[in-house]
């Protein structure tokens, strides 16, 4: 039984990505975090926004101030939200409930997969399922398209903004959760668009 369910799970996998980009719905999502380690650290924002039919749609845009956060410690120099604004926030698992929603039969699209061990930490705490069909990362892509062309990769290389800037689109203010999954959206659309070069692109070719 357990090895029929792999099979069924990995023959899914495997027609999804063999579907042509715009013929998939993506979640962008981006969090700010109180730090780095997924079992310690908390989710203080998180915001999401649509790419349907190789479109971003604006109108689906969410941002969520998480306001149970314990300890906000530093994070405030980077984030900006303090323990004011935390009052005018929401629970966890009224967040989580709303992204489990808005992920429905789409694809997650995040700037570093760190971000997902944060997502599947709160939908264990929250007992909400976070159930995306599969997952995107545009630094993972910017990565290997850097390196397929042997190109150097500094230490801030694969940074949001650094990455955008190759694609010459514009600066945006950075550690909002909202702008930087717009951000994010923006540079996935951009990099399908200069990997396309003639051919289509399937979601194979952005994993």
């Amino acid at each position: 039984m357990f090895a029929k369910r792999w099979w069924q799970r990995a023959y899914k996998q495997f027609k999804l990505k063999q579907c042509e980009f715009e013929a998939l719905n993506y979640l962008v999502v981006d969090i700010e975090l109180t730090g780095l380690d997924a079992k310690q650290s908390e989710i203080v924002s998180i915001a999401w926004l649509a790419i349907e039919a190789g479109r971003i749609d604006l109108s689906s845009a969410q941002y969520h101030i998480h306001k149970d956060v314990k300890a906000l410690e530093q994070s405030p120099v980077y984030h900006g939200i303090d323990d004011g604004m935390l009052k005018e926030g929401e629970s966890l698992e009224y967040i989580m409930r709303a992204l489990s929603q808005a992920l429905y039969n789409k694809v997650l699209v995040c700037h570093s997969a760190l971000d997902w061990p944060f997502l599947k930490q709160a939908s264990v705490m929250t007992g909400i399922a976070v159930e995306p069909q599969t997952m995107v990362d545009t630094m993972e892509i910017e990565k290997k398209r850097l390196q397929s062309r042997g190109q150097p990769i500094a230490g801030d290389g694969l940074t949001l903004a650094s990455c955008r800037k190759r694609y010459h689109l514009p600066d945006y203010q950075t550690h909002h959760a909202l702008t930087d999954a717009l951000a994010t959206a923006e540079l996935l659309l951009a990099q399908v668009n200069a990997m396309n070069a003639g051919k289509r692109i399937k979601l194979a070719d952005l994993m």
